[in-house]
């Protein structure tokens, strides 16, 4: 290898003590002479290589596999090696110089030198110079760096007469065509069949040329590089195909003008597919090729719609704003009127924050004007979510999670595929943003805005705003070193605020007039006492008493006229406020026991841990909040005393006018057993839970003069396979009967002919999720999927309930993998990659003799890859009670190498639909698709 630091010592050699050059040669096979001649800027090339031509003087052999190219770079067809079949054999002869001296008149000094830097030259075999020809030719795993200009063939021509460098590959012992050129210059890489470069105007032809210019692979026949960004190209072929050779689908352009990064201008353009042509033609094409993102048009899709009409859908444009925002804006217009805008915004900030907005709006048209079944409905849907990175601030943190607009948008949507979110019944909102004040004490500070919604009553609950500021509990007595003991030293207290402004409407009145003026506000301070000890080593004690007063303002005075004979509630607006203590403490222990069987028994013990707990409670009442009205005996009517208080309606409720002294009860239960593993070397035996959380808890009212003891509370797991399913289950058990009309009285259940307890409730589920990767160790099993759009907005994040689909065709959880599938025509054996959800649950009521199942049903959702680019799923789920299936979708997908094709249906129910869509997968031609979808009239 001949490297720059080389070149640079013998030129310096040569400037101080020679020049040299050739002379004209004739022929003679005998000897090679070297004369000393004037100097020939000319030549400069050959001077670069002097070392090697020296060594290569001394071992030079016979080669048969060189061929001498003296052809005009303007025609390009005369390049000899421009096609594998046409790699001819010839020989190069070397010959005597004439040992006569040249001219002694010296010959005017040209400077028509055409380097400009060093080069740097390699090959595995050979390198070889026929001077008589001006040539250099480099063999097998031939490499030259010139600048930023590298190329590397399996045969590279260097020709100092013509300033060029031709580069071709080379016949293999197979006679296979191998060590194709690849030219590169900068970030461009070109892999042609072979190349013809020209040092002193830097332009090339090249053959056959393959090379990747953004997610395009383009092909061309012949290219003429103008200079280092403008490309000539004749019979070209670009696609996303992995395979640029054997691409499954293709567009052909018999001109191009390629600009390296940045676009490719084509002419008369066509698409083929299967090397099959198809009608899809353009006069002229445009390319971009820039890896930034670019505004631009978005194509809609053509349809119709039973109820609509035919549809222009998701139609707009792309604003590329700046490298952290962007938006994009699409509209939809159906033929009967019917219209939808839609504003989607994404921004990101790497490693400060990231986030995105949508804002959707649509105007529905039923049937025409003038006839009795039409109607005209305006609907919208406003999402938005933000996230800042944690390392940004540790000590303030801002995030929102919004899903707000008409409680009917997604039951009446005409233009989304979100699945999920349409048996969701409910939206909510947040919007917080928290900060930590450092100090002793440190102080939390968190202002908030929050909404729920009702899609079914439309019933919308909001708060704006929620102000909360809190302090770190702080321990008066404790010790300036060592742990706290005893209840004095672990005597704590801290503080708490929360101001809140509340709104309670409707989706009709949502921000109108009304809903401001039925606003509530408050302020609540909060300061709790406690400390916890232990006593006889084993019980633990806790005992604490909290204060709290609350600040409204507005309050209601309640009345009764006479005259209409109602009762009327007067608003009260002004500053008023209440305060409110009470007592509790607790006892608490852990009891383990453990029954062991032997170490040679299959169960070798059982450990049994019991946590009982008893506690103590008092609310004082706070009756001198509360007043009376009288209405009198009226119709036959008794007179009649209402106690009331005024601040009943207000934001924190009235305080209790009633006293409570109650003692609560409590026992958890934890049953584990130790089995002997299967394994004969394994050391410690296999720990398995039998019971969980087992819970029984009641409460009796000593201050109660009837109905004292709260109904008996069961719950607790029962674990089936570890880790993978567990069966939840609770119950309520009442031990006070019912008289005739379904009420309860105080008469003990067992006393009124019944059993000791009455079952009034009872539930019990699980859900279970297992696949193919379960079984494999290899397998990472906490892979983590990324939110998806239904589960942001409310819905679940598994396809339990079904998936959406996004407008590429693509389902919202499915994983964007670029990388290409391995052995993709075969087909699975024994481990087709599958997987199954299962949701079960069962509801029974007992409340007042209803003796009923109030809900039983099975959800199931499963997917299964027949083979590593076809893929089936389906989620359904049947109503036991009912004896109906619930929503059921069917989804068929296949990965098309550079296309997409998937198939989505909803064969029955009030969303019967069916959506198809194939497309090419790289965004930068994602509007070449098609897709069509069909729903049922959702009036009928």
């Amino acid at each position: 290898m001949l490297n720059f630091q080389f070149y640079k010592i013998v030129r310096l050699a040569f400037k101080n003590i020679c020049n040299f050059g050739f002379s004209k040669s004739r022929p003679n096979n005998t000897k090679i002479v070297l004369l000393a001649l004037q100097p020939n800027l000319k030549y400069t090339l050959l001077f670069y290589l002097l070392p090697v031509f020296f060594l290569g003087s001394l071992y030079a052999q016979q080669r048969d596999s060189l061929v001498p190219v003296n052809q005009s770079l303007n025609s390009p067809e005369v390049i000899p090696f421009s096609e594998p079949n046409d790699f001819l054999i010839r020989e190069i002869n070397i010959v005597q110089l004439d040992t006569v001296l040249i001219d002694s008149v010296k010959t005017k000094k040209k400077n028509d030198s055409f380097l400009t830097d060093n080069i740097v030259s390699t090959a595995k075999d050979y390198i070889r110079f026929d001077r008589q020809n001006e040539r250099a030719y480099l063999y097998d795993k031939a490499k030259i760096v010139y600048g930023d200009l590298t190329i590397e063939a399996g045969l590279i021509i260097l020709d100092n007469s013509k300033q060029e460098v031709y580069a071709f590959g080379i016949k293999d012992s197979t006679g296979n065509y191998t060590q194709r050129p690849v030219f590169t210059q900068a970030q461009n890489v070109v892999e042609p069949d072979s190349i013809r470069f020209n040092f002193k105007t830097e332009k090339a032809l090249v053959y056959n040329s393959r090379t990747d210019q953004g997610a395009f692979k383009v092909k061309g026949e012949v290219t003429k590089r103008q200079n280092d960004s403008v490309y000539y190209m004749k019979n070209v072929k670009f696609t996303t195909s992995e395979d640029v050779d054997n691409p499954e689908y293709y567009f052909y352009a018999r001109k191009i003008k390629m600009v390296p990064d940045k676009k490719i201008v084509s002419g008369f353009v066509n698409m083929y597919i299967a090397d099959v042509p198809t009608p899809l033609g353009l006069p002229f094409g445009y390319f971009p090729l820039t890896e930034e993102r670019a505004s631009g048009f978005i194509i809609p899709s053509f349809g119709d719609n039973a109820q609509r009409g035919y549809f222009l859908q998701n139609g707009g444009y792309y604003f590329a704003i700046s490298d952290y925002i962007d938006l994009t804006t699409t509209g939809s217009y159906y033929t009967n009127g019917s219209y939808d805008l839609r504003f989607q915004s994404n921004y990101k900030k790497r490693y400060k924050y990231s986030g995105a907005f949508n804002l959707r709006y649509e105007k529905l048209l039923n049937s025409e004007p003038g006839f009795p079944d039409y109607t005209e409905q305006s609907i919208y849907n406003i999402t938005w979510n933000h996230s800042q990175d944690s390392k940004s601030n540790p000590n303030s943190r801002f995030a929102a999670s919004v899903n707000l607009g008409s409680s009917q948008y997604y039951q009446r949507t005409i233009n989304q595929t979100n699945t999920g979110n349409f048996l969701n019944n409910s939206l909510s909102s947040s919007v917080s943003y928290n900060r930590t004040f450092q100090g002793d004490p440190q102080v939390n500070f968190t202002a908030a805005a929050t909404h729920t919604q009702n899609s079914r009553s439309g019933e919308i609950n909001m708060t704006l705003p929620t102000i909360q500021a809190s302090m770190a509990r702080i321990y008066p007595f404790a010790p300036k070193v060592g742990a706290k003991k005893g209840i004095i030293e672990n005597i704590n207290f801290n503080y708490s605020l929360r101001a809140e402004n509340r709104y309670n409407t409707n989706d009709s009145l949502f921000f109108k007039p009304q809903m401001f003026r039925d606003a509530v506000s408050g302020i609540q301070h909060t300061i709790p006492i406690n400390t916890n000890f232990k006593v006889f080593k084993y019980f633990s004690v806790s005992a604490g008493t909290s204060y709290q007063e609350n600040w409204v303002f507005k309050t209601y005075e309640r009345s009764y006229n006479e005259n209409t004979q109602k009762e009327v509630t007067d608003t009260v607006r002004g500053f008023d406020s209440y305060r409110t203590y009470n007592f509790s403490s607790s006892v608490g222990t852990t009891v383990y026991g453990m029954f062991n069987f032997g170490k040679d028994k299959k169960i070798q013990a059982i450990r049994h841990v019991i946590r009982p707990s008893v506690s103590y409670s008092i609310n004082p009442k706070f009756d001198e909040f509360y007043d009376t009205y009288l209405i009198p005996a009226t119709s036959g009517l008794d007179e009649k005393v209402v106690e009331y208080s005024r601040f009943q309606g207000s934001l924190y409720g009235a305080p209790s006018n009633r006293y409570s002294s109650s003692i609560g009860f409590s026992v958890t239960n934890d049953f584990e057993a130790k089995i002997t593993p299967k394994d004969s070397l394994a050391e410690e035996p296999i720990k398995r839970k039998l019971l969980s959380n087992l819970s029984v808890s009641t409460s009796y009212d000593l201050a109660a003069d009837s109905l004292a003891l709260s109904p008996l509370q069961l719950r607790g797991t029962l674990p089936v396979l570890k880790d993978k399913l567990d069966i939840n289950f609770n119950a309520a058990l009442d031990p006070y009967a019912l008289n005739n009309n379904n009420n309860r009285i105080n008469e003990w259940n067992i006393n009124n002919g019944g059993s000791l307890f009455r079952l009034t409730r009872a539930n019990a589920s699980f859900g279970y999720s297992f696949s193919s990767k379960d079984f494999d160790s290899t397998t990472d099993k906490n892979s983590d999927k990324t939110e998806n759009d239904t589960f942001r907005q409310g819905g679940r994040q598994d396809d339990l309930f079904g998936k959406g689909m996004n407008t590429d065709g693509t389902f919202e959880d499915e994983e964007d993998d670029d990388e290409p599938i391995e052995n993709d025509t075969e087909r699975y054996n024994y481990t087709i990659p599958w997987d199954l959800r299962l949701s079960y649950t069962v509801t029974y009521n007992n409340n007042a003799r209803q003796n009923e199942i109030s809900s039983h049903s099975l959800m199931f959702s499963g997917n299964v890859e027949l083979s590593p680019r076809w893929s089936v799923g389906a989620s359904s789920g049947y109503d036991i009670k009912n004896k109906g299936f619930t929503f059921t979708q069917l989804r068929f997908q296949r990965d098309l190498e550079s296309w997409r094709m998937s198939f989505n249906w909803t064969p029955f129910g009030t969303r019967e639909s069916w959506y198809f869509y194939i497309g090419i997968k790289a965004s930068v031609l994602s509007d070449i698709k098609y897709d069509k979808n069909r729903e049922r009239d959702r009036n009928l």
